[in-house]
């Protein structure tokens, strides 16, 4: 999980540390989404499409098959539409029913535009270095309290980032 604004990044980490990986993203299912979604097939990641306001039953359910099938998933939580940094609903339902370990992450660039765009995202100037800071959570150490609360999660994910 990390959090919207930082969506650029997905692209370099996957190439990099995850390629021989299966990872799915839950990607709207708007106009906007498509690119992302187009995106994500150039460069081998799989899409599902849904958000809570279409096809948001049917993409959990299509995460967790993911997920028992021994695939991986990312997930924005604060996206596709913020507010910023506000863990959602729809991402701990994932958490709560799948059960699985937890990898948050966040980044730093050294040198990034940003958006005036609901999130502020963040668009790395070229030849920035790109910081990662991530958290592991495997699924028998999550607090209970967590698969409760989103402010849990959201907590330990803003941690991770500075702005």
């Amino acid at each position: 999980m990390f959090w919207h604004n930082r969506l650029f990044a997905v692209g370099y980490l996957y190439l990099k540390f995850c390629r021989t990986r299966t990872i799915f993203g839950l990607i709207s299912a708007s106009r906007d989404g498509a690119w992302l979604a187009a995106f994500f097939r150039l460069i081998g990641l799989n899409a599902i499409r849904g958000s809570s306001s279409w096809r948001g039953a049917q993409a959990l359910r299509e995460l967790i098959n993911v997920v028992d099938q021994g695939g991986d998933i990312a997930i924005t939580p604060d996206g596709p539409r913020g507010p910023c940094y506000d863990f959602k609903k729809g991402a701990l339902m994932v958490v709560r029913k799948a059960r699985c370990p937890v990898l948050l992450f966040s980044c730093t660039f050294s040198n990034a535009w940003r958006l005036k765009s609901w999130d502020g995202f963040y668009l790395p100037k070229p030849f920035s270095m790109l910081s990662i800071h991530c958290r592991y959570l495997p699924a028998g150490a999550i607090p209970e309290a967590a698969y409760r609360d989103a402010a849990v999660f959201r907590d330990m994910l803003v941690d991770l980032t500075t702005d």
